[in-house]
């Protein structure tokens, strides 16, 4: 029950809310709250106290995670919207795209 179809460096579309049709990679999942977080989306402000850390305090832009039912998947094969679904071969369960019927690979970047 607490699987998910999207995972970390997925990149997604927003379907809901102030950021609607923005597009970004995801960055971390969280499973429990079924949402998930993408870099520089769904900013919030926040203010923050004066500390040692942040001597000048005051108010500060935040990332926020999106619930994952706002989101939906950007096919690497057909750069189009796209609902996931599995397919089984042997002992290996792969995502397939449900509009290109072809198998689904997160993008590694390889900048590090």
């Amino acid at each position: 029950m607490n699987k998910l179809k999207l995972k970390k460096g997925d990149k997604v579309i927003i379907l809901a809310g102030k950021d609607k049709g923005k597009t970004g990679v995801i960055e971390k999942v969280f499973v429990k709250s079924r949402s998930v977080l993408i870099p520089k989306l769904n900013l919030v402000k926040k203010h923050v106290k004066v500390t040692k850390e942040n001597p000048a305090g005051g108010v500060i832009d935040a990332e926020r995670p999106i619930p994952i039912s706002k989101v939906e998947l950007i096919c690497p094969n057909c750069s189009k919207r796209a609902r996931v679904g599995y397919k089984i071969t042997g002992k290996e369960k792969k995502r397939i795209c449900k509009r290109c019927h072809k198998v689904i690979e997160i993008q590694k970047d390889k900048e590090k």
